[in-house]
Order: C-alpha cells, then structure tokens, then sequence
C-alpha cells in the first residue's frame, strides 16, 4: 500500500472519530476504539540490535559494534531479521490479545546521533563519531527494517533529533547551542539521508534544547528543516517523557496543556509520555485546534495502514513464531560478531597456536558474564557463548583453562582496594603464574555507560581502578598476555601482548572471539570513533562545538585513530585512478599475506583550498572486501556531487573549491594510522 491510498484511509478513519477519539490515539498507548473496530496499539518498541525487551529474540552486537564492521549490506540483512522477527512476535502477541508495550511494529530504532564525546554513556548506541559512516549504515538499517513490499515490514524511527550526544544527567534541561556550520555538517546529515533515502516512517525528538527551543517542540527542526526542506511524510513522536520537560525543567512553557499545545503545533504527533493527555483542556484553553489534532492523527494511521495492520491480506501476518531465533539468523549474529571485534595490537602473539598451548588463564571480571554480551536496549538470547565458554570450546583436549574473575567489574567509590579485591587479584596472578598465557577480559556493561537513571555518563576514559590492578599484576609476572576489551566506547588500553576490542558483540561473543584469537577467521573490523589518550585532550563535554573533536577536527594525536584496525595478513594498494566524469574512484587490492581476510577499503578526501573545509579529511566512501592468499581485486568507489559539497558558516551547502586530494588504503591518511598500520594509503590530487 503506497503513502496516498494509505494516507486517503487514514483520513476517512480519522474523520468518523470525535475529538476525544483523536485525541486518545495521540498517546503511545493508544486505546482501542471498537465502534470502529480499532484495536489498542502501543507504539514504544526497541530493536536497536535485535526485537528488544519482548522475550526470546535473537541478540546482534550493539550498534557501535555494528559500525566497526563498515558493512551497509550486513546492516540490511541483520535489520531485515530483525523485522521478521518482530512480526513474527506481534502476530503471536495479537493471537493471545497482548498488545501491550514492545509488542508493536514501530520501532525506536537506529540511534543515529554522533559520538562525539567517548565521554558519553549512550555512544554505544550509535554508529560512531562520523556523518558519513552514520548515514550510510542507518540508511542501509533502515531500509532492511521497513523492506521493499507494498506493506511496510516494519516502520524505523531515527532518534534522537537532534544535537544529542550528552551529559545524561542534564539532558532534560541542556540548551546544545551548535554553530550553523556544526548543525548542517555534522549533526544533521545522517538524518537528511534517513529521510531521504531510506524513507524513514519515524522520527523521533530529543530531550535537550537545541539553540533555546526544545527539540519536540522546534518549528526550525520539526517542521522548517524535517518538513518543509527535507520533505518528511512520515510521522514524529516525542522521546518518553520529553514534553512535560516543557515546563518542568526548560521552563519554556507554564502549563502542561501548553506544552502539548506547544508539541502538536511543531508537528510532534504521538506523546511517549502522558502530557498529551492534557490534550482536550488545550482544546478548551484555545490553544490547540481540532485540525492540528486530527492531522497528527491521520499522520498516525498512515502509518498503521502502511504496516497492514488493518489488513488480512498482508504477506507479513503470515511470519510465523517459529521465525524467532532461528539456526540462520544465529549464524548471521556470528557473522556480525566476527566482523565486528577491532585488533587494536598485535606483537606476533596472534593468531594464538593451539598446538603449542598446554594451558591457559582466562581472567577478567568479564570472562564469564552475559551482560558484556548485550550492551543497552537489547533482547534475550536463548544461545549466549561467554567468552570464557567460547574459549574453553575451542581449546584442543588436554589443555588446561584456568579461570579467575580477578576483580569486580563495577568501579569502586575509592581508588584503593579492599582486601578481597586484593585477594581476587592475588588468585588471578596465582594461575596466570602457571598458564602458558593469559587472555585478560576487561571493560565495561551497561551498568557502567549507559542511559541517566541506569549508569550514565563516564567521567574519564580509565578502566576501573581494580581492573587497572589487575592487569598490572598480570603484566607483573613476564608472562605472555593478550588484552580482550568489551565495552562501547574509548577506554585507554595500551598493555597487552596483543589488544581485542570486543564492543558488546551479542549472543556469539564468546564463539567469534574464540576463532579471532585461534585464527580460524582474521580480525577485520575497523575503529567507528578517534581513541583518545584521555578526556583532558578533549574539550569540556557540554561544548558541542566541533572544534578539536574527531578524527575530522582533531589537532592531536590519538591512542587509536578512527578508520584503524589490524589484520593476521597484508594487504597492498596500486593502480589508482578517478574517473572525474564518472565520480569514480577505481583502486587494484592485493592480499600479500598468508590468510585469507576481509579488508576496509576507505576513501577520504580533503579540500585544499576552501575555508569552509574540514581541518583534516573525511570519509567519503568504504567498501569491505574479502581477499584470498595472493588474490587482487579491482574496486571501485563511486563519488556523488554532495561528495564534493561542504557546509558554509551560515549552515549552507556550498560547492568546493574544485582542488582536492583523494586518498585510498585501509586508513585514514594521518601519521598516526601510518605508523600503527604499516601501510601507506595512495593519494591523488584530482579536480572536481
């Protein structure tokens, strides 16, 4: 069903309602109305990396894992499973009348905010710290998750619009005050490209305020940017809660009725929250008409016809249960998992040789947990692989593991240890004395970065001090280690034979982590975001100004930088040309090594001349290629006219200055990525 039959329903269904009806279906709750024979529907569900809090779903890597993969074609499949597997549980649901919440097909999901500050709680949610790769991966997600049909397989929403990337604790009442250049060039593309490309069913809007206006209730992003310049037919829901900030704590309103008032009139149409339920006395108060009402009502059921839920005949009804957590859709969070987990070290330790191995210490306070599997905003997995049982499976018989937690995970009130964590890291040197190597597990869970009200915000980029004590005993004895990091952001990690950063890579962490460290599959994923050396080489984290924050911006020099990630083989670059009528680049890679293994080719440019260029370069295309032993493939990047475009200070979009150098390798072209890479990207000066 396309937007005009479904939209010419809606308003025919709409029409027949009282203003009371109207209004009821405005809430994300939205109660049954049966003299129409409208059933209750809840909008509120969660699929950022699998069908969320709904029972038994098949559990992908958070999305900041998902980014390290630059995979647009992964993303569509896992997004597509995803929806399946949603329907699949709303036809269940509405089988035993649940239609309760996270039972619906609307989901809140991608969070395609930019990472800005790895001081952020939430950053794992996202897809890193770049416009381009956010834009590219949401717009691949989206389209996955709303499918190709003539029903919608379910309806995305990008969140958090926008300007929001933190602190947690003042997000209710935080003003971001970007500059027009930041806005347009960094804070709003990926959700230009949701919209535009993907066709995006949702979207919904920020706590904060951005420049003075609340963003659910900004006409300037709602309805003269979201609307009126993009042209965005779908519909708008406020972030939970949101519109009673309002008046409560933006204090840009008196009254709950004109904040509702205030909401509805930015074009903001279903309330997470129940500030709409104030609805009717705005109404009474003359501050809301009856056709504002009913034009986010028929913007609402667009929506519902477009999913086919009042419809029989959808293909999508006939999904059945048994499509969740299937064998294939468990292969694919494998295949996730493995491309997603980044080699940040490696002196030769690596790939570790079974054969050679007689015992091991596995330790780690993440070792043997399931919630450094998950990350936020996640499912339940009926097939979780610990990493500790991944690695166990994989030893040959006859290995010794021994395993010890080593420290608590959630950092202490004090800095100094206590007599058991002393104890739990005397146990931990104990085995990794009398193991062949170690294999430390770090790092973080939700309970440590997340949402406000869960854990929030980091306040520096340090493991927790135990974990800091741990690691340093281990080093202590001379023996061999390698350093597996699980957590959703930047954290300084520079000890270690080798270092694996895992993210929350989902229910296979354990089995992908297992054949990385054994060499069965080569490392392959790549940094989303800059790994800064500490939080003071940033600048103060309520400043989102751009200046001197990633790898676009950046004028220092970072522990990792964004784009980096090593392989177990080589790979070599040549033949590099750019067809400029064609907006083609056309580059030759070779695998020099021994392994087969998957490479990321990224393609970044810089304008030399224009003041209106980004300090460094930026990413401007990617391609992931897997390479035999020996084997070379030509690849070819292509590059659109907005490739070439760049943001003036006023927030507009101007044309380059025509001179530009083009690089092509498996970097970024910084010294840094150099040196840690070992390879040089090739480089062009081209005329566009």
């Amino acid at each position: 069903m396309n937007r005009e039959e479904a939209r010419a329903k809606a308003r025919e269904l709409v029409s027949r309602m009282s203003l009371e009806e109207m209004a009821s279906q405005l809430r994300y709750d939205a109660p049954a109305i049966e003299r129409l024979g409208i059933p209750a529907y809840n909008w509120w569900n969660e699929a950022l990396h699998g069908v969320a809090r709904a029972g038994t779903a098949t559990v992908f890597p958070q999305a900041i894992g998902l980014a390290a993969s630059f995979d647009e074609a992964l993303l569509g499949e896992i997004s597509s499973v995803i929806a399946e597997e949603g329907r699949a549980k709303y036809n269940a649901a509405v089988e035993e009348g649940d239609r309760d919440i996270y039972k619906g097909l609307t989901f809140w999901s991608p969070n395609i905010n930019i990472f800005r500050d790895p001081r952020w709680g939430r950053g794992h949610e996202t897809y890193g710290e770049d416009p381009f790769l956010t834009a590219r991966l949401g717009v691949a997600f989206v389209k996955g998750l709303q499918g190709d049909g003539p029903y919608l397989k379910a309806a995305a929403c990008a969140k958090h619009y926008a300007v929001h990337s933190g602190p947690e604790a003042i997000r209710h009442e935080f003003d971001a005050r970007p500059s027009k250049k930041d806005l347009f060039e960094t804070y709003l593309p990926a959700f230009e490209a949701l919209v535009k490309e993907a066709k995006v069913e949702a979207v919904m809007g920020a706590y904060n305020r951005v420049n003075g206006a609340p963003a659910n209730g900004s006409k300037e992003l709602l309805v003269e940017i979201l609307r009126e310049s993009w042209g965005f037919e779908g519909h708008v829901v406020s972030d939970c809660w949101a519109i009673r900030d309002f008046h409560l704590h933006h204090h840009v309103t008196s009254t709950a009725p004109e904040s509702a008032a205030m909401a509805i009139e930015a074009g903001c149409d279903v309330n997470c929250g129940n500030t709409y339920l104030h609805l009717l006395q705005a109404v009474q108060e003359g501050l809301v008409t009856k056709a504002q009402i009913a034009t986010a009502a028929e913007r609402l059921f667009t929506t519902r016809f477009m999913l086919g839920l009042f419809d029989e005949g959808c293909e999508f009804n006939q999904i059945p249960f048994e499509a969740i957590d299937s064998d294939a859709h468990a292969d694919l969070a494998l295949k996730a998992a493995l491309e997603s987990m980044v080699l940040l070290k490696n002196d030769g330790i690596l790939p570790l040789n079974q054969a050679e191995i007689r015992s091991v210490a596995v330790i780690g306070p993440n070792a043997n947990s399931v919630k450094p599997l998950e990350g936020n905003y996640h499912g339940t997995s009926s097939r979780y692989v610990s990493f500790l049982d991944g690695i166990r499976a994989a030893l040959p018989a006859g290995v010794r593991l021994y395993f010890e937690p080593g420290s608590a995970l959630k950092k202490e009130k004090s800095e100094s240890l206590s007599q058991r964590e002393h104890d739990r890291v005397s146990e931990a040197v104990a085995a990794a004395r009398r193991a062949d190597l170690s294999i430390l597990i770090l790092g973080l869970d939700e309970t440590i970065e997340g949402e406000e009200g869960d854990s929030g915000d980091k306040h520096d980029l340090e493991l927790p001090a135990s974990q800091i004590a741990l690691l340093q005993a281990v080093k202590a004895t001379g023996k061999p280690f390698v350093t597996v990091v699980a957590a959703g952001s930047n954290l300084r990690v520079e000890d270690g034979n080798a270092i694996l950063w895992a993210w929350y890579p989902g229910q296979a962490g354990g089995t992908a982590l297992a054949k990385l460290l054994f060499g069965q599959v080569s490392p392959s994923g790549r940094l989303p975001l800059t790994f800064y050396r500490s939080a003071d080489d940033l600048p103060d984290f309520a400043d989102y100004s751009m200046q001197n924050r990633t790898y676009r911006y950046f004028g220092g020099e970072a522990l990792y930088p964004f784009g980096y990630g090593l392989s177990y083989t080589r790979f070599g670059y040549a033949n590099l040309s750019f067809d400029a009528a064609k907006g083609v680049a056309r580059v030759t890679v070779k695998n020099l090594g021994e392994r087969a293994g998957d490479e990321i080719v990224q393609l970044y440019l810089k304008d030399e001349i224009s003041p209106f260029a980004p300090r460094n370069h930026s990413l401007r295309a990617f391609a992931r290629v897997h390479l035999l032993p020996g084997e070379s493939k030509a690849v070819e990047l292509k590059l659109g006219p907005e490739a070439f475009e760049l943001i003036d200070d006023e927030g507009r979009k101007v044309p380059g200055s025509g001179s530009y150098t083009l690089f092509i390798g498996g970097s970024q072209p910084d010294p840094l990525s150099l040196s840690l890479a070992g390879q040089s990207p090739l480089s062009l000066k081209i005329k566009q």
